[in-house]
């Protein structure tokens, strides 16, 4: 994202204007842009012109802006759409703590992790790019390999080097190493290993420059399957860990992990669901604050300026304030556990036999 200009007010109203230059940018335009706000962007429209001899089209370049009612983000097509009324210019209503920390995190070049990630076995490959916000499935692969064994194992040789075939085409379709730090391809048992080996020998055999180049940058690592959601064990391995150690992605999937870990362990320390948090807050017990980006998406002001509240305050009393994007595995999961958790300066016994409603 490239930032022009902005006039933003702390908990007050303000504008920026900026530039998506990547797919990425536009989750976190998502994230920012809520209803009742205004954008204003350049468009095409195709207007009718009647010449008295018949009708003749022509497209023209506009700038309009539309007061906001509703907004839809497509990961796949990588789009945003906005629904509103055409009006003049306006300022976004209000800019707080987790929207400016948005905004420098989608202008930090350095805060996007950039990895591409092949999780391969027999008959299934999902190549997946993973930076600072999403991981975007980019191709699925999939092939019928018969066994290796009985009448069918004629036909496996064929089947297999037909469908690494495939695989060999999406990795160089889809990966730019002009951005890519790393391509890290991970699974269960040997396919990777054979699978890195039919790709060196294809990147030789059809002058592949690209791949040929980036030979060091290409890492084996375990998984246990070829599913998205094995991509939070790859950015928890080692292997990757030098590559994307100081990216968001990584600490949220550490700092789930520790969650994890702690509620296993330690379950006084580790508590998830709005309620619980909220009276370990109050206590000001919290020492890792983990939420999903999703919870400031709300249209209640007031919920979402308790959870504004909660983040800066746990971050002034010398905690950690994990923003997650729902656009990772990780976030994907920290969902599923109510899209808020955290882990405590101390435990709380008392506080698990406790029953919370399960909103605010």
């Amino acid at each position: 994202m490239k930032l022009f200009s902005k006039s933003i007010s702390r908990e007050g109203p303000g504008w920026a204007k900026m530039v998506a230059e990547e797919g990425e940018d536009l989750w976190h335009a998502y994230n920012l842009i809520r209803e009742g706000d205004r954008v204003e962007a350049t468009t095409f429209r195709k207007v009718l012109r009647d010449t008295g001899a018949g009708g003749e089209s022509e497209r023209i370049k506009l700038k309009l802006m539309i007061a906001v009612e509703g907004v839809e983000y497509d990961a796949e097509g990588l789009q945003i759409r906005l629904k509103g009324r055409n009006m003049t210019e306006n300022e976004h209503d209000v800019w707080d703590s987790v929207d400016v920390e948005r905004i420098r995190v989608a202008c930090d070049a350095a805060a996007s992790a950039d990895l591409a990630v092949l999780l391969i076995t027999e008959g299934l490959a999902h190549l997946c790019l993973v930076g600072s916000a999403c991981t975007l499935t980019r191709a699925k692969i999939e092939g019928n390999i018969p066994r290796k064994r009985g009448a069918a194992a004629a036909g496996y040789d064929k089947a297999i080097t037909s469908f690494y075939d495939k695989v060999f085409s999406a990795v160089v379709r889809h990966v730019d190493w002009d951005i890519v730090r790393c391509l890290v391809i991970a699974g269960p048992g040997f396919t990777k290993d054979q699978f890195r080996e039919h790709l060196d020998k294809e990147a030789q055999r059809r002058e592949v420059r690209t791949l040929l180049l980036n030979r060091s940058k290409i890492l084996l690592a375990p998984a246990s399957s070829a599913y998205k959601h094995a991509i939070k064990e790859v950015l928890a391995g080692s292997v990757a860990a030098g590559q994307i150690k100081d990216t968001k992605a990584a600490k949220e999937v550490q700092a789930l992990a520790d969650f994890m870990t702690m509620l296993g362990h330690d379950s006084a320390r580790a508590f998830y669901g709005p309620g619980h948090v909220k009276a370990a807050h109050e206590m000001g017990a919290i020492q890792t604050l983990l939420i999903t980006d999703s919870l400031f998406r709300t249209n209640d002001v007031h919920k979402r300026k308790q959870f504004v509240a909660m983040v800066d305050e746990v971050t002034a009393g010398g905690g950690t304030a994990h923003v997650f994007s729902g656009m990772h595995a990780s976030g994907e999961q920290l969902n599923q556990l109510t899209g808020i958790a955290a882990i405590l300066r101390f435990p709380l016994p008392d506080l698990e036999e406790e029953e919370f409603e399960a909103d605010w």
